[in-house]
């Protein structure tokens, strides 16, 4: 390790200790590491547009999330929420449940666990709030809970940059994180059914059978997203990334024709929260490019990949150690940064120990995702704490049970592979 890397590591981490955005600490320590080591600071910018050239599947980024803030706008949200509340809302803690269904749904829609959260979890909230049951923190911390879901269950925004840094397939990507999602749903239903039933507290009205139809023919359109962008993707139809044109382009017709809850005006201003969403994501990638190069021209992933082989690790006690880890840094390091920067690093001793991608990737995001409620720094606590202006201490304090039973979820993915493999395997992967 050269002592300009060290420069580089120092720099990065001082930087992100005093709230230096991870964007621009990254592109600072990696300009300060080519300009102590002589080389020229243009040579950032050949490695950017390298990456960015060579890698189609960004476009999909986006166009994500110009679906997630379409889909978020006028009465699609509402529609889906009450469609939840007439399935699940007749049962024990039922609004709990209500919360949770609607971010496995709306998680094929947006790809993202802030555009979840701050969609639907203000209204969630206020619902959960205003029924009495609930008290704000925990409507709060299952809303950010739930919230985590987003990504796993296709489309995915960090399975996308995923896939970015390791070749892998993001059409076997997305397959691999239903099942993974679906089971992060159950836990959460499951100890939200444990606390409803500790805390009394009582189901809401049901809503009569005979209204049911209705209910799910107004937000039929909004559930078929998933399915028209796996048959997309999986039917041959489309690429990934043009099946994110689809999604938004679905998204729209929702909107402004179907629903006719879409303006220009409100669409002007989708359009500008998407850039600058957007270009916030645009900027980590273009630095974390830059430093992967760095990293790439230390050798580190090899040197780590000949340590840990060997040490004769097995593949279950290296990806229980890489998890462990991924959860530490989650505590202090945002889901893309990680992504980004950090797993690529564990890639070449993946190969070298026989773990497949599809199974680690999925593993890693759902690490990086629960990283997002875990404090002090989780990203989700603050996105709810910031649209609902509820204390982050009232949402810590209830966050907890529901972090525990995620985790036990991942280690079941961990340990059980076919949890992720089974459904691509269906579908024709080989991993």
């Amino acid at each position: 390790m050269s002592y300009e890397f060290i420069i580089c590591l120092i720099l990065l981490f001082s930087l992100s200790a005093i709230g230096t955005p991870i964007a621009y600490a990254i592109f600072v320590s990696s300009c300060a590491y080519l300009w102590v080591g002589g080389q020229g600071i243009g040579l950032a910018g050949k490695v950017i547009l390298d990456g960015l050239y060579s890698s189609f599947i960004l476009l999909a980024v986006p166009l994500f999330i110009v679906a997630a803030n379409i889909m978020n706008a006028g009465t699609i949200s509402d529609r889906l929420l009450s469609f939840c509340v007439a399935v699940v809302g007749r049962f024990k803690g039922g609004l709990g449940h209500v919360n949770v269904v609607a971010s496995i749904i709306f998680s094929g829609m947006s790809g993202s666990a802030v555009a979840d959260a701050a969609g639907i979890g203000k209204i969630i909230i206020n619902m959960m709030v205003k029924s009495g049951h609930y008290t704000r923190g925990y409507a709060a911390a299952i809303t950010a809970a739930s919230a985590t879901i987003g990504p796993i269950i296709p489309p995915s925004i960090p399975m996308v940059l995923y896939a970015l840094v390791s070749n892998s397939s993001i059409g076997y990507l997305f397959l691999g994180g239903i099942i993974p999602g679906i089971l992060m749903g159950a836990v959460l239903m499951a100890m939200n059914s444990l606390i409803a039933i500790k805390r009394g507290y009582e189901p809401e009205e049901s809503v009569p059978l005979q209204e049911l139809p209705k209910i799910t023919f107004n937000a039929f359109p909004a559930l078929l997203m998933p399915i028209i962008l796996l048959y997309c993707i999986y039917g041959g139809v489309t690429t990934p990334t043009e099946a994110a044109a689809v999604a938004a382009f679905y998204a729209l017709i929702l909107a402004s024709i179907f629903y006719r809850a879409l303006s220009f005006s409100n669409f002007y201003r989708i359009l500008v929260e998407s850039a600058r969403s957007s270009a916030a994501v645009g900027l980590v990638i273009g630095g974390a490019l830059i430093l992967n190069y760095i990293v790439a021209s230390e050798n580190i992933p090899d040197i780590i990949a000949g340590y840990l082989v060997g040490l004769d690790v097995s593949p279950l006690l290296f990806l229980i150690g890489v998890n462990i880890l991924i959860l530490l840094l989650g505590c202090i390091l945002d889901a893309t940064t990680l992504i980004l920067v950090i797993i690529p690093l564990f890639l070449p001793s993946c190969r070298e120990l026989g773990i497949d991608f599809v199974h680690f990737g999925v593993v890693a995001v759902v690490n990086c995702m629960i990283g997002l409620i875990t404090p002090p720094y989780g990203v989700l606590l603050f996105v709810i704490n910031a649209v609902s202006r509820i204390p982050l201490g009232e949402i810590i304090k209830e966050v907890i049970p529901f972090l525990f039973v995620l985790i036990i979820a991942l280690f079941m993915m961990v340990s059980i592979p076919d949890l992720v493999l089974w459904l691509p395997r269906q579908f024709g992967y080989e991993g």
